[in-house]
């Protein structure tokens, strides 16, 4: 009995369907255009090696999970992201993969990885590398496995940044987008910068523009009605690049670019290029010499802070939860200025031990922080998960009184089925009038707050913005982008702590690209 028993159990085993859904990957996008291509081959290869385990149960599942032109140095992928979310659902039983660096070439997210599919009993299969999760030394072997992959991966990271570095040494075109004026030639001998003679005259028009009105924003507004844009230009595969409007962060990288005057820049470094110069040295000089006086002096026509307040409005003290103010002290021509609690200063200095805070130090501690937050994509998320709280918490209370509404409006509507009383007729319609209109006004609130919530990669091109343009606008346009960005700042002098509060609404606005500029700056316009 217990023979035909195990005999029944190893042949309800062996028929036992095994999902795989194969996943592939290839770095770059060259090639994907072909009819026949590496994602393809990786995909025969998943299926071949899928049909010799058949006898195991082994079924290919039809979804594709492709990810064409994706690095593995990172899991933000549009296939894998889907892939997790069918194995969260319970739709993959094992994971198959051409190599294991096509599933990452990093070792942290490996085994962030491998975490995430033992959590979902979910196996993974190597077609080229025989590996097993299982056990304790098939997983030691595996974490080596993906550390090589790791190595191999920076190591390619630096023949090619070496390999960029030795040709701007010489002088050669070393990649990236297009510029204005120039178009890219291909050859044997690799790349190379070629006047173009309509754009190269733009070109020389925006410098003389911004010799002629001595203001960004005044030659962006310029330029915006001419039509002008960056450089429009097509990838390799047919996608179209470029074409963004001309405002005032594009328009100074465009009058600071050393590659107008035949140069090359790499990092600090400056070469002769080989390519030929659209603006000659006198007219690069006088436009570096305006651009400096400009931000030294807070930009032409732009109103000065007088004040130099650059947080007025947005301290807090920590401890009584009063304003700080903005104020100032004056002593022989220095003058010192500070934020000041409002409590301690009505009060007396007793009534509140923040007291006050050196308003420069707080100021480029904030700017600081903004800047580090956007360099480091932990403290991103968090920024992110904060900056959505408070419009979370108020989307769950619209739900919860939505669902309390409609219970009502359920009883009401069952109420009017069952009464023949004219009066409480009435009041019953009333009542669902009412209840309705309160439906249709939180529809409205949600609508309004689910467009002020940000993603996360919002929060990271806003931060990315903010450290790009922060140099090159004046006194008055950072109080601008700041008020925009940061809805408070909380002082605690006692815990010698500063907590900032940001604004969703205002980091979507700054992550928008083109309308960011326009925004912080609508006040100086």
């Amino acid at each position: 009995m217990n023979r035909q028993t195990r005999r029944a159990e190893a042949s309800a085993n062996a028929t036992t369907v095994v999902r795989c859904a194969i996943y592939t990957r290839k770095s770059s996008e060259q090639g994907l255009g072909l009819d026949f291509n590496s994602l393809h081959a990786q995909r025969e290869s998943g299926e071949a090696f899928i049909a010799s385990q058949k006898g195991e149960g082994w079924v290919c599942l039809p979804e594709k999970y492709d990810d064409g032109g994706y690095s593995g140095g990172n899991t933000d992928r549009p296939a894998f992201q889907r892939l997790k979310q069918d194995i969260i659902a319970g739709k993959v039983d094992v994971v198959v993969i051409y190599k294991l660096d096509r599933l990452s070439r990093n070792a942290r997210d490996f085994l962030a990885i491998l975490d995430f599919l033992e959590e979902h009993r979910v196996g993974l299969a190597s077609v080229t590398q025989s590996i097993q999760t299982t056990g304790a030394m098939g997983k030691f072997t595996l974490h080596i496995m993906v550390a090589v992959a790791q190595l191999e991966r920076d190591h390619a990271s630096e023949r090619t940044r070496d390999k960029i570095a030795a040709a701007r040494r010489k002088g050669k075109w070393a990649g990236g987008a297009p510029l204005l004026g120039y178009d890219v030639v291909s050859d044997k001998t690799g790349s190379r910068l070629v006047v173009n003679a309509a754009e190269a005259e733009q070109v020389r028009r925006i410098f003389a523009l911004y010799l002629e009105r001595g203001s960004l924003i005044e030659v962006a507004k310029a330029l915006a009605e001419l039509g002008w844009t960056t450089k429009r230009w097509t990838t390799r595969t047919g996608k179209p690049r470029g074409g963004a409007a001309l405002d005032k962060c594009r328009l100074h990288a465009l009058l600071t670019n050393a590659t107008y005057i035949g140069l090359v820049r790499h990092h600090d470094q400056v070469f002769d290029g080989e390519h030929e110069a659209i603006i000659s040295k006198d007219v690069w000089d006088r436009v570096q010499l305006r651009l400096e006086q400009q931000r030294r002096s807070g930009g032409g026509h732009v109103a000065r802070n007088t004040s130099g307040a650059l947080l007025k409005g947005l301290v807090q003290c920590a401890h009584c939860g009063g304003a700080m103010a903005h104020s100032f002290t004056t002593r022989g021509t220095t003058r010192y200025r500070y934020y000041t609690c409002l409590a301690a200063q009505k009060r007396g200095w007793q009534a509140c031990p923040t007291k006050s805070v050196p308003a420069g130090d707080l100021e480029r501690f904030v700017v600081q922080e903004i800047k580090c937050i956007g360099r480091d994509p932990t403290v991103v998320a968090s920024t992110f998960a904060a900056a959505n709280a408070a419009v979370r918490g108020r989307l769950t209370e619209i739900d919860h009184e939505r669902t309390i509404l409609s219970r009502e409006l359920r009883r009401h509507h069952a109420a009017v089925k069952r009464t023949g009383d004219a009066a409480h007729l009435g009041d019953l319609h009333q009542q669902i009038h009412a209840a309705n209109r309160r439906v249709a006004a939180l529809g409205d609130e949600e609508a309004a707050l689910r467009e002020t919530t940000v993603s996360e990669r919002e929060v990271a091109a806003a931060l990315a913005e903010f450290d790009t343009m922060w140099s090159v606008l004046s006194p008055r346009e950072q109080a601008r982008v700041l008020h925009l960005l940061v809805e408070r700042v909380v002082v605690d002098r006692v815990e010698n702590t500063c907590r900032i509060t940001f604004n969703p609404t205002g980091i979507r606005a700054l992550g928008g690209g083109d309308d960011a500029i326009a925004i912080a700056t609508a006040d100086a316009a």
